[in-house]
């Protein structure tokens, strides 16, 4: 039987025990229904207080943005506000989680959340990008991903990518067990290093030296011919510990085991005979029996209830803003989830559904409380925690958000795609092949993303987080309003070139209206108001020549370095 057999047989079993136990608790309405009603049903006078769904405009920016990373086209902003279709959310929805751009900015953001943004030492990050990449175009499930990552030690030279999690963490063990803990079970230990944590009951010292056990004996280690490094491992070594809140504490020791967990003893093996490849001076040793080589499969397991919880949770924050157990890493009792049972769901379903991430972002988009509006009704002069998910939360652009939406609203990157895409179809030409329409538009967005790729570096270099550190909340600085003031990455935009943005509006010249219905929605993805549209009228007036061209540039930059274009909202 085949390895792909094998493994649908044992999710099937995996599913089928899940199923069979009261956590699960799966429903059979369908997934984003039941969502709605969980919610609703979690808050007395939900209802009344909670936004109304929002309208087309601001759900298409918001999804659009979630799911590929950058404002829609002023194309399909147009196309989506004159479809009067019913179904036509879904079929958005639908269509951008098909889309080689979803693929490219779903890979970005697990980047983001695995690494980080650590430099790129003992790994090429096109490596682990391509691995990412490889993933999301493939909708690998999480599970088997995160697998791969944990599987990882960097020997085969063609598959390098998914070992940078070990090896750019320098192997260090505290380090790789915080955030194996902290990315994959939903909880930050790192508190429990040296004592049971001072504030969270469930968080043990000796739960943190359980996991930490797993990674005790394994380094990272280069060759000295080829200068490789992987990640490799020894048959001895302990963890020990002694809390220091408690006075002449003794040395304890513990083997590997997942938190909650029975520790898994090391077999007994004849003496002189551990290793497969004895240590030796620039020799990689190889142990006979792997500590490491237990965890992928204890860990990333459907029945492992916080590894589930923690998946669900983090996908969910991923498109809400925040997580049913907010922060998403501190997934304990004294911090209950906000929607327990909606939790419990979640990721019953997320794992019966094989952990199919798309399969999860779609339910949750088609959701209504995915899609409530921003704004509260005028009625509500209490508004509902955040927790509640009454309303849409403000969620600040990434850096690669910022500056992929505003070469999408200046124009450059469809300019660039109809450059690329031409570029493809003469290759293609030339060489007297074709491509499937998906291969097609995944070559065009490889080349597109080539080409405009130094412009979001130029953002992550401002508006990013320290490596190593998640990216912070948003809160603007005199470096990030001098360089919207003052950078060409964003006023060299605003030079009228082709059919870019300035291009139109000057060609409009002298019809006021047609210029503020033109720079919305291709800036905000929306028309603009009555008031909007006067304000632009008055602001051009009779302005003629260089001038005009001046004050279209002020307007452009005024939309663009706005607070409404600063967020997903």
């Amino acid at each position: 039987m085949s390895d792909r057999s094998n493994r649908t047989l044992a999710l099937f079993a995996a599913a089928a025990a899940l199923l069979a136990t009261p956590l699960a608790g799966r429903s059979e309405e369908p997934l984003h229904q039941a969502i709605d009603r969980l919610v609703a049903a979690r808050t007395p006078g939900y209802a009344a207080k909670a936004a109304p769904v929002a309208d087309d405009a601001e759900f298409l920016r918001r999804v659009t943005l979630d799911l590929t990373g950058t404002i829609p086209t002023v194309e399909r902003t147009r196309a989506f506000l004159a479809d009067d279709a019913p179904d036509k959310r879904t079929r958005l929805i639908d269509e951008l989680l098909a889309s080689p751009e979803h693929e490219r900015h779903l890979a970005q953001q697990l980047d983001v959340q695995l690494m980080q943004r650590r430099r790129a030492a003992k790994v090429k990050a096109a490596e682990w990008e391509s691995f990412l990449l490889t993933a999301t175009q493939s909708n690998t499930p999480w599970d088997e991903l995160v697998r791969d990552v944990l599987a990882a030690d960097g020997l085969d030279k063609e598959r390098r990518g998914p070992a940078r999690f070990y090896l750019d963490r320098d192997g260090d063990v505290n380090t790789i067990t915080r955030d194996v803990s902290a990315l994959f079970l939903g909880a930050n230990i790192e508190c429990a290093q040296c004592h049971d944590h001072p504030e969270v009951a469930d968080y043990t010292i000796d739960d943190y030296y359980g996991l930490s056990a797993f990674f005790v004996r394994s380094f990272v280690f280069t060759d000295p011919k080829t200068k490789l490094a992987v990640y490799a491992e020894k048959a001895e070594g302990e963890v020990t510990f002694k809390s220091v809140f408690v006075e002449d504490a003794k040395d304890s020791s513990t083997p590997p085991h997942l938190p909650g967990e029975k520790p898994i003893p090391d077999p007994e093996l004849e003496k002189g005979k551990e290793y497969k490849v004895k240590p030796a001076k620039n020799v990689r040793p190889v142990p006979v029996y792997s500590r490491r080589e237990q965890l992928p499969a204890r860990l990333a397991a459907a029945e492992n209830e916080r590894f589930r919880r923690a998946a669900a949770n983090r996908f969910w924050a991923m498109m809400l803003g925040r997580g049913i157990v907010h922060p998403i890493d501190a997934d304990h009792s004294d911090n209950p989830p906000s929607h327990p049972e909606l939790l419990d769901l979640l990721a019953a379903e997320f794992a019966a559904h094989d952990f199919d991430v798309r399969w999860l972002l779609r339910e949750i988009a088609l959701s209504e409380t995915y899609q409530r509006g921003s704004r509260l009704p005028e009625s509500v002069t209490d508004p509902l925690p955040e927790s509640a998910f009454a309303q849409a939360l403000l969620k600040p652009l990434s850096p690669e958000q910022f500056g992929r939406s505003l070469l999408e609203a200046t124009g450059v990157t469809e300019a660039t795609r109809a450059a690329e895409r031409a570029a493809v179809q003469k290759e293609l030409a030339a060489k007297k092949t074709e491509l499937g329409e998906v291969e097609f538009a995944r070559a065009v967005e490889k080349r597109v993303h080539a080409k405009l790729k130094g412009n979001e570096t130029r953002f992550v270099s401002l508006f990013a987080a320290a490596a190593g550190e998640a990216d912070p909340d948003f809160e603007a600085t005199v470096d990030q309003a001098m360089f919207l003031m003052n950078d060409n990455a964003v006023l060299g935009r605003l030079q009228p070139s082709g059919q870019n943005l300035l291009a139109r509006l000057v060609g409009l010249d002298g019809q006021s209206d047609e210029i503020a219905a033109e720079l919305y929605l291709a800036v905000l993805a929306r028309r603009p108001t009555d008031e909007e549209v006067a304000d632009v009228r008055d602001y051009l007036g009779d302005a003629t020549g260089e001038v005009r061209h001046a004050r279209l540039r002020q307007l452009a930059w005024a939309l663009l370095a706005s607070a409404e274009f600063r967020f997903v909202h």
